[in-house]
């Protein structure tokens, strides 16, 4: 059993990057060493950008909103006027009810 270390094989995994050493007259792995975590993180000066960034866009859709609404508000208004404009004009009368129909 006491083999040279030479005849293992070191192969890097394509997919995950991991170290296996294999033993080819076993043709199995005998080692595995797992590769080091990648960083998916971002360091602090991007994380700043885009916390700045977001923060830029949210300014920037809540502005937007806000005239959006104080369009809607002037609308609404000029609707007011138009309908009160019309009703002033007709003649004020009873209302019918159901029980008059009869």
């Amino acid at each position: 059993m006491a083999q040279a270390k030479s005849s293992d094989i070191a192969v890097e995994c394509p997919c995950c990057g991991a170290n296996l050493t294999i033993d080819p007259k076993l043709r199995k792995v005998v080692t595995y060493k797992a590769p080091p975590p990648k960083r998916s993180a971002l360091d602090l000066d991007q994380a700043a950008a885009l916390l700045k960034e977001q923060a830029e866009r949210r300014e920037a859709i809540f502005k937007q909103s806000s005239a959006d609404m104080k369009i809607h508000s002037q609308i609404l208004e000029r609707k007011f006027e138009a309908a009160l404009e019309k009703s002033k004009d007709e003649p004020v009368g009873k209302p019918t009810r159901d029980i008059d129909l009869d």
